[in-house]
């Protein structure tokens, strides 16, 4: 016979621990001095913790155990694999977690490199005047309508004053179909010239294809996130400022991306 600090050291298990297994009905002492209180455990019983032990290592919960050491062996068995297969759907659910906590770190990380990359400024634009061509298309016939402007400035007679620019009208982003308005800066007047008005912008310089321009607008997003004291109050502009007409590949196009802003 093993007192119960003797016993606990063979088994690994505290004599606290002991005492709960004895009041949930997991382990009973094989004797309990009846003068003294002291409690004894016998060899036969590190079978039995051993299998307590594991059956909780399993994931059931303690007041379940005694139930379960009832059962035979494949009644038992069934028991298992049912927590084997609840295991395997938390373990399912919890990579499923890892990958979607994965995933924001990499975006949060892109956001810093792209924060380092894009340094936003405050733009004050003065009035332009500005020949306007205005579209519903999806985001691969961009360049059409770029075109297109430029030969209407011909066809005119007009002189283009200043850079090309495109502003995003729609309400929402659909790729397929893009409400949008191709614009360039002009010396004269026809039908289609109009003025816009200045404003405040938020702008950054985005050097490259414009396949990644959209890492310019989520700079710009990350900025007004930032500054709670400037609200967006109109389209976004994209002005292209170094292009193909400049004789330059994608990689040195530069085009500057703009969100009319106001301060609140």
């Amino acid at each position: 016979m093993y007192t119960i600090g003797a016993f606990s050291k063979l088994c690994r298990i505290s004599p606290r621990m002991l005492r709960h297994y004895d009041a949930l009905g997991l382990l009973h002492p094989a004797l309990v001095d009846p003068e003294t209180g002291y409690r004894y455990y016998d060899t036969a019983q590190l079978e039995r913790v051993e299998r307590i032990r594991r059956l909780s290592a399993y994931g059931f919960p303690l007041a379940q155990v005694p139930e379960l050491l009832a059962l035979d062996a494949d009644t038992l068995a069934l028991h298992i694999r049912e927590r084997r297969r609840a295991v395997c759907r938390e373990l399912a659910e919890l990579q499923l977690q890892v990958r979607r906590m994965e995933e924001e770190l990499r975006q949060m990380e892109d956001m810093d490199m792209i924060s380092e990359r894009y340094h936003v400024i405050m733009l004050r634009e003065p009035p332009r005047r500005v020949l306007a061509l205005r579209r519903t298309a999806d985001i691969r016939q961009i360049h059409d309508l770029i075109q297109d402007l430029h030969s209407r400035i011909k066809e005119l007679g007009l002189r283009r004053t200043g850079p090309v620019q495109l502003a995003h009208l729609g309400q929402d982003f659909d790729p397929e179909r893009m409400e949008l308005e191709a614009q360039a800066e002009v010396d004269g007047d026809a039908p289609q010239v109009k003025t816009l008005p200045g404003g405040l912008y938020a702008a950054v310089t985005h050097t490259g294809p414009y396949t990644a321009i959209r890492d310019a607008y989520g700079a710009l997003c990350s900025w007004v996130g930032a500054h709670p004291e400037y609200q967006v109050c109109g389209p976004a502009l994209e002005r292209y400022l170094k292009d193909e007409t400049c004789g330059l590949t994608p990689e040195n196009f530069e085009t500057g991306v703009m969100l009319p802003v106001v301060k609140c």
